[in-house]
């Protein structure tokens, strides 16, 4: 897979400040970043996540899934280790895009699961990728990443693409009454390390900007 660097920018976010840089998939012209704080380069191991987009989740707060709260907790817990990065992966609906996603909803309305959904769409229970990783973290000098990840078969395909992962850290969050049967499938259908317990009603949380040393 060839990508391109394009150019950083600083961004400041309720979490610190990050480091913003734009990368070019230049075989199927997806745009992909990655956030990054503090001394990533020195070679120690590093905080990461590599997070799949999920316009839903990310933005409008759905809570049809646990997307947003590990996006949050993973900038959060890289701003609170003061070094970390978080590659944010345009690959929508674990590979199917936005609208099959819609549609995929449609049918777990309907009483299907998460994967039946997809594989009634004609795609995989899960069809994302990740070899874009090892040519991002590499050009920000990242050797070794502590990954974020509730999901084996990310571990082992970063490991596959090249990433050197140390460690898998849980990211646990979130889960509520609207999402319990969709994490109960991920952990049954798909092997991600989760308990299967519903807490109570959570929602996103949109986080506000506060006072220095708040």
């Amino acid at each position: 897979m060839s990508i391109n660097y394009i150019a950083s920018s600083k961004l400041p976010t309720p979490f610190g400040e990050f480091t913003m840089h734009g990368f070019e998939d230049t075989a199927t012209g997806k745009e992909h970043v990655a956030l990054s704080m503090g001394d990533i380069d020195s070679g120690e191991p590093v905080l990461a996540r590599a997070h799949s987009e999920c316009l839903t989740g990310d933005a409008l707060f759905s809570m049809r899934c646990d997307c947003g709260y590990q996006l949050e907790t993973a900038l959060s817990s890289v701003a609170k280790a003061g070094r970390g990065v978080v590659l944010y992966l345009r690959q929508e609906g674990r590979g199917i895009g936005l609208l099959n996603k819609i549609k995929a909803y449609n049918l777990q309305d309907q009483g299907a699961d998460t994967v039946e959904a997809n594989e009634q769409l004609g795609f995989g229970a899960d069809m994302r990728v990740y070899d874009m990783c090892q040519p991002m973290l590499e050009h920000l000098g990242v050797k070794t990443i502590r990954l974020m990840t509730n999901n084996p078969r990310k571990v082992k395909a970063l490991s596959e693409a090249g990433v050197n992962v140390l460690e898998r850290v849980s990211i646990e969050v979130g889960r509520n009454p609207h999402n319990d049967g969709y994490l109960n499938i991920k952990a049954s259908k798909l092997g991600h390390y989760l308990k299967e317990k519903a807490n109570q009603n959570t929602a996103p949380q949109q986080v506000t900007h506060q006072d220095d040393n708040a």
